[in-house]
C-alpha cells in the first residue's frame, strides 16, 4: 500500500471530520440543522489551524475567530462554550480518528509483521491527509485542560499500545526479536511524528511521503525482525 492507495481507501476529508464531530457532540451543540453545523464547523477547524499556526492557540481569542470565520460571536458560543472546550473537542476527534485508522489497518491483517507494516504506513499517511490537525493537536496539547489531558493521554496510550502489542506478538510467533517492546513502540511513535513535525527537512531533500515511510518500515524492521 502506497500513500496513492491509501488516500483513495480512506477517502476521508475536512468535511467528514466535521460531520464525525458534529454527531458526537451534537448534544451539547444549540444547532441542530447537520448540514449547516458541518459547513461552520469546517470553517471554525480551517480558522483555528490558520491562526493558531501563526500565533499559538493560547493568543488566539474568540474574536480572531469571529473575524476569520466571517461568524459572529453568538454563532461561535453556539458550537462550543469556550476555547477550553474547542480545544478538547478537536484534540479528542483527532486522537480518536488515529485510533480508529490503526485499529481499522492492524485487524485487516493476520501475521504481526504485516499487522505492523500496516499500522506504521497508516499513521504517517494518516498524517499526510491531515498534517492541519497533527500538527495541531501536538503543538497545543500543553494548552488542555488537566481532565482534556487525560482523555487525549489515554486515547496516545492506546495507540502506543496497539504498536506494542504487535510486537509482543510477533515475539510469541517467533518473527520479532525480544525486546523492550514499550520503548520500541514509543520510538516508532516518534518517527512517526518526525514527518509532520518536521516536514521541511524531508522537503529540502525531495522525499515523498512513500520514501519517508519505506525508510522507517526498513529501520523498524531491521531492529525488530528476526533474521532469516
Amino acid at each position: 500500500m502506497n500513500y496513492k492507495e491509501f488516500k483513495k481507501k480512506y477517502a476521508a476529508s475536512g468535511t467528514d471530520i466535521s460531520r464525525d464531530v458534529f454527531v458526537k457532540n451534537q448534544a451539547v451543540m444549540r444547532i441542530k440543522k447537520e448540514k449547516t453545523a458541518v459547513i461552520n464547523l469546517n470553517k471554525i477547524f480551517t480558522a483555528v489551524f490558520s491562526i493558531t499556526y501563526n500565533k499559538g492557540y493560547q493568543a488566539m481569542s474568540m474574536r480572531d475567530l469571529s473575524l476569520k470565520t466571517g461568524m459572529s460571536l453568538g454563532a461561535l458560543y453556539a458550537y462550543f462554550p469556550g476555547k477550553d472546550e474547542l480545544l478538547a473537542i478537536m484534540q479528542t476527534q483527532a486522537q480518536a480518528m488515529v485510533k480508529g485508522t490503526l485499529e481499522e489497518f492492524s485487524s485487516a491483517q493476520k501475521n504481526p509483521l504485516e499487522k505492523l507494516r500496516a499500522v506504521i504506513k497508516a499513521h504517517i499517511f494518516l498524517s499526510e491527509l491531515f498534517r492541519p490537525w497533527f500538527y495541531f493537536t501536538f503543538m497545543e496539547a500543553r494548552n488542555l485542560t488537566p481532565k482534556g489531558f487525560d482523555a487525549v493521554k489515554s486515547i496516545e496510550e492506546h495507540t502506543q499500545k496497539i504498536i506494542s502489542d504487535i510486537l509482543i506478538e510477533g515475539e510469541e510467533t517467533g518473527v520479532f526479536k525480544p525486546g523492550k517492546h514499550d520503548l520500541t513502540a514509543c520510538m516508532i511513535k516518534a518517527m512517526q511524528q518526525e514527518w509532520y513535525l518536521k516536514r521541511w527537512k524531508y522537503t529540502k531533500q525531495k522525499i515523498s511521503v512513500d520514501q519517508f515511510t519505506d525508510h522507517v518500515l526498513d529501520i523498524v524492521e531491521g531492529f525488530c525482525r528476526v533474521a532469516e
